[in-house]
């Protein structure tokens, strides 16, 4: 699958999921350098929203965007996956107000397990994931042109209609 980075094409490492397939496990370290597994976030409907880069503005905005809507419905998990360091994330979320659960991909293996690894400018695609209690992808976004916003409308209703 092919990208573009402000029109630069851009090829994705990999498998992508997509809807109505089991969710690929994952592994993960968060900001409290506890282990995350996918099976630790099924107890309610599951958001993953994926940044390439939590210090450029879109990646800014969309977390951002995931942490409001976080806030505001606690029947649904929301979490945000980049390859930034812990202190990246760390200051970032600090400088910002945010406090949803931030994951860290630093070794890559969420992102070549979920297809989204852009071996040219080492980082993640940017996508939204909606995963089930089951575990299984209902909702799959990556977005083509990675320098703009995802569909956030379209994400949110995807977990809505899972509560």
């Amino acid at each position: 699958m092919q990208v573009t980075l402000k029109g630069q094409p851009l090829e994705l490492k990999g498998n992508q999921p997509v809807t109505g397939e089991k969710a690929v496990n994952f592994s993960l370290v968060d900001l409290n350098d506890s282990t995350v597994e996918l099976s630790d976030l099924l107890a309610k409907p599951l958001v993953i929203s994926v940044v390439p880069d939590i210090d450029t503005s879109v990646c800014a905005i969309q977390t951002k965007r995931f942490n409001q809507e976080a806030a505001s419905m606690e029947e649904i998990n929301f979490v945000t996956i980049s390859n930034n360091s812990k202190e990246q994330q760390s200051n970032w979320c600090a400088a910002e107000g945010v406090d949803m659960m931030m994951l860290r991909d630093t070794d890559l293996a969420f992102g070549k397990g979920y297809g989204l690894y852009i071996p040219e400018i080492n980082h993640l695609a940017r996508a939204i994931f909606v995963i089930n209690q089951e575990g299984v992808v209902t909702y799959e976004e990556i977005v083509p042109e990675i320098a703009q916003e995802p569909d956030y409308t379209k994400a949110i209703e995807a977990a809505k209609t899972l509560i």
